[in-house]
């Protein structure tokens, strides 16, 4: 259990905007942020992040909330571990008390996969350090590496004894459980009694997701075994997908977003190389060819992606690929190759800082000029092999999405290559067309294979009480503690004995005159979400005059806190930047605040006669002669609406 003083530290401390800022590349819109969705795919920014509110919000998936919220929906924490990430961030001491094997047991499977490998991390660490073999092994080969002690720490490195299952009882008399040991693929089980750790005798490299959970292991091992390999990762989990995960992120993640570039490698040690000599900006596929999930992941960074190959021609060609992938997601490319017999880890190895950095700076090409001189080299005099080099320049710009950025491209291509722009810009356009043909074809052999019967069309009916009640929350959150002058519509008998609605102008806070209105009319919201948050709300505004809408979202629970950020920045969305800047002043929201607060309140009032008399005309209805006292009530109601839409300047 966390200590209440200890939660309000933390959202004292946490910047909502800072937060975010380590996982999406955030741009200032205004009073806002804007940045690209962690939780879809999108090319166009629609997450939106307010630092005055402390809230976010995103507009593709619909999700939102403070920012807890964001660290429990994006790195699938609990929320006492969300506050643990935040306090540690900004270095919040949190009293821990030690999970009893009762508390393991009760966890999630997802959690206690999270348990156990945070466990395994801890636990080779140590084994590095404060074990004999540990030191004689693994300390020394990662020594030889040149990796100083600083460069272990910030990975987390380890290493597991080169005996069959120490690390497997270790964790079982430390109350964790076989079948998540199992499945996180640290213990290997065979039959009822045989079970051995996976990594026996290997440097660990753990992997981290972008908030410095461990999601699973690299394993290097260090005698000659033929038969074992080089390298061995944990097997795909619920937790570990290596589509999705790059290795280095955790530890880049600031340095990209602050250099706006990222340099892409192949190996752990590559990265950890790189990161020693002060190019901290830099990640891993692990081995795996690169996918969209991982250039997604820089892309929330950077649109700047930097390829470092070594020399090797085999890997050249069959890495272009990758180049095309980053090109989709509309990404700018450069490639670095490095001197033959050199990878990126032996060259930060071998060279200065300085000298790293001023190699990577002078030797970056973009992709055209990478591709023509691999391919060109391989085309030498063949016309042959040179047109369908060409072919395949031009089939990598066809994967960019912007249209500039590809006429560009064709132009570099034409100076290059020494060909016409216009048989290239012919040449992909007749890609472009193939393109369409066979997404064509293959979309009439879907249809073929099963018929879709198209439901039609309904437009879905607004709600006018829902919209109004929620247009009641809004109003309470933004402007709930201001005070303004509202003319109130009292009923009276002018001198002919007729009804009419005489103003009165009086002072109040937002709040009371909500409160006041609804409580004359006895009128209840329908909705329970919003008729929950609308009495938690006055009670809030009654006993606090120094009420935020902070502190009350940092009180609900996540799912409202998500409820609330949507109405609130869904007034922010629509909002107007920088006008007066050309002479155009725009008359903000809340100069109009009381007519709006006075217009929305008639307007549930009118809507809410509408209902009763409806209700009223089918009790009419039901009865053989009509009821005279009902029909006279149905005459009220009306006159009531006809003095309200006079005041609401409507026309029935």
């Amino acid at each position: 259990m966390i200590a209440k003083e200890t939660i309000d530290k933390v959202f004292d401390a946490a910047r909502v905007e800072e937060v975010i800022g380590d996982f999406v590349q955030l741009k200032r819109s205004g009073s806002n942020f804007k940045g690209l969705s962690p939780f879809t795919d999108e090319r166009t920014p629609s997450f939106m992040v307010s630092p005055v509110k402390q809230i976010w919000k995103d507009f593709s998936s619909g999700k939102g909330g403070n920012v807890v919220a964001f660290i429990m929906e994006h790195e699938h924490f609990t929320y006492p571990e969300a506050i643990k990430y935040l306090a540690k961030k900004y270095g919040i001491e949190v009293e821990e008390t030690e999970q009893s094997n009762e508390q393991k047991e009760k966890a999630g499977e997802r959690e206690s996969m999270y348990l156990v490998s945070e466990f395994a991390r801890t636990y080779f660490k140590d084994n590095l350090f404060k074990t004999e073999p540990g030191k004689a092994i693994g300390l020394s080969y990662f020594k030889e590496r040149g990796f100083k002690v600083e460069t272990i720490e910030a990975f987390q490195l380890g290493y597991c004894l080169d005996q069959w299952d120490a690390f497997t009882k270790t964790a079982l008399d430390k109350g964790y459980q076989l079948e998540f040991l199992e499945k996180t693929g640290l213990t290997i089980v065979k039959g009822e009694d045989r079970m051995f750790d996976r990594f026996k005798g290997r440097v660990m490299f753990p992997i981290h997701s972008m908030s410095g959970r461990v999601l699973g292991f690299g394993g290097r091992i260090l005698k000659t075994d033929k038969k074992a390999a080089k390298y061995l990762n944990s097997p795909e989990s619920e937790i570990y997908h290596k589509s999705k995960v790059l290795y280095g992120l955790y530890q880049a993640k600031q340095s990209i977003a602050k250099e706006d570039n990222c340099y892409l490698v192949e190996g752990y040690t590559d990265v950890i190389q790189f990161y020693q000599s002060g190019i901290t900006n830099v990640v891993a596929s692990s081995g795996t060819a690169l996918t969209p999930e991982q250039i997604r992941l820089v892309n929330r960074l950077t649109k700047n992606i930097t390829v470092l190959f070594d020399g090797d021609a085999a890997g050249l060609r069959a890495s272009m690929r990758g180049i095309d992938l980053i090109l989709e997601q509309g990404m700018n490319v450069k490639v670095v190759t490095f001197p033959e017999g050199e990878d990126p880890d032996s060259f930060a190895a071998s060279n200065s800082p300085d000298e790293l950095q001023y190699f990577l700076d002078t030797n970056a090409k973009d992709f055209i000029q990478f591709k023509a001189s691999v391919l060109v080299n391989e085309a030498q005099n063949d016309p042959v092999k040179k047109a369908e080099t060409i072919r395949d320049i031009v089939h990598s710009i066809g994967k960019i999405p912007d249209r500039i950025q590809r006429e560009v491209y064709i132009q570099e291509c034409s100076r290059i290559m020494d060909i016409s722009e216009e048989v290239l810009f012919n040449s992909l356009a007749q890609l472009g067309k193939k393109e369409l043909a066979e997404a064509s074809k293959k979309f009439k052999k879907e249809q073929k294979a099963f018929e879709v019967v198209r439901p039609e069309q309904k437009v879905e009916k607004i709600d006018t009480q829902q919209f109004l009640e929620r247009k009641i929350i809004e109003l309470l959150l933004l402007y709930g503690m201001e005070e303004g002058e509202f003319q109130d519509l009292v009923l009276k008998e002018d001198d002919k004995g007729e009804l009419v609605l005489e103003p009165e102008v009086h002072g109040a806070k937002v709040f009371e005159k909500i409160y006041l209105d609804l409580q004359q009319d006895e009128v209840e919201l329908s909705n329970p979400l919003f008729r929950d948050v609308y009495v938690h709300l006055i009670e809030e505004m009654h006993a606090n005059e120094t009420f935020t809408i902070e502190s009350f979202l940092n009180k609900t629970a996540p799912e409202i806190a998500s409820e609330l950020s949507s109405i609130l920045m869904d007034d922010e969305k629509y909002n107007l930047h920088n006008w007066d800047k050309n002479n155009i002043f725009v008359k903000e929201k809340k100069a109009g605040m009381t007519q709006l607060v006075s217009e929305t309140i008639l307007s549930l009032r009118c809507h809410l006669i509408d209902k009763r008399v409806d209700q009223l005309q089918n009790e009419v209805l039901k009865t053989e002669n009509g009821s005279h006292e009902i029909l006279e009530e149905i005459m009220n109601y009306h006159q009531l609406k006809k003095l309200l839409s006079n005041k609401l300047n409507r026309v029935l």
